[in-house]
């Protein structure tokens, strides 16, 4: 079709500018050109998810031969590149009743739990976890880090507690020798260090480099806070 021959990546433009008129267009002159990747082994589904757009998703999820899991060139599916994006819950819901699989690994080896938990984004990892499969909170990247080495990264108490609610390893280490608790210390973040101390985690772990936790701690004042908190709770370190 003539369409396709003098633009083989028009649907892919009108998704990433928000065209949705123009896109609408498209797909019903020429369906498959949705299957089509570009030269950034993209398709259209993923520059519609990347630009916010529930519309244009909404009308590829009614095509019969819509993968809610294609990967594009780095091995992202819609999913991941929907819970990446500030304010993209909805397009992500509307992914995963269309059937998305939350536990399609990237080719650095990451779920879609993996980006909730950087992104601090509590109600998408109850959502990821409460789908039926649930996303697992025991997947290790190629860094060997779980999610749970994200979520204490950031300082995120409510995070790492939902994380180790579904059976998240506390004292895992990635490539470097760092449990939870050596990122947590590490980024100044106290109350996740006290809150993974509390939960169990093994104070004296050593790095790769030989390092416990305490160690990282980017200044006394973090330090001193986890030495008087994990007294006050009674615990020792």
């Amino acid at each position: 079709m003539d369409i396709e021959r003098q633009e083989p990546f028009a649907m892919h433009s009108a998704a990433r500018e928000g065209k949705v008129s123009l896109f609408e267009s498209l797909l019903k002159a020429e369906p498959k050109l949705a299957s089509h990747k570009d030269q950034d082994d993209r398709l259209p589904v993923h520059w519609a998810v990347s630009s916010n757009n529930s519309e244009m998703l909404q009308l590829l999820t009614q095509q019969h031969d819509f993968d809610p899991d294609v990967q594009d060139g780095m091995g992202w599916t819609p999913l991941m590149i929907a819970v990446s994006l500030s304010g993209g819950d909805a397009v992500a819901k509307t992914l995963l009743r269309a059937g998305a699989d939350a536990n399609v690994k990237n080719f650095n080896g990451q779920n879609a739990l993996h980006l909730v938990a950087s992104k601090n984004n509590l109600d998408m990892a109850k959502t990821l976890l409460g789908q039926d499969p649930p996303a697992s909170a025991r997947v290790r990247d190629k860094r060997g880090q779980y999610p749970i080495h994200r979520a204490a990264a950031i300082g995120s108490v409510p995070m790492v507690s939902l994380l180790l609610k579904h059976r998240s390893p506390l004292n895992a280490t990635d490539d470097a020798g760092y449990t939870p608790l050596h990122h947590a210390v590490a980024e100044g973040h106290g109350d996740t260090a006290v809150a993974l101390i509390k939960a169990g985690a093994e104070v004296d772990r050593r790095s790769t480099e030989g390092f416990l936790a305490l160690d990282l701690a980017p200044d006394r004042e973090v330090r001193r806070y986890i030495e008087r908190s994990v007294e006050a709770e009674g615990m020792e370190l």
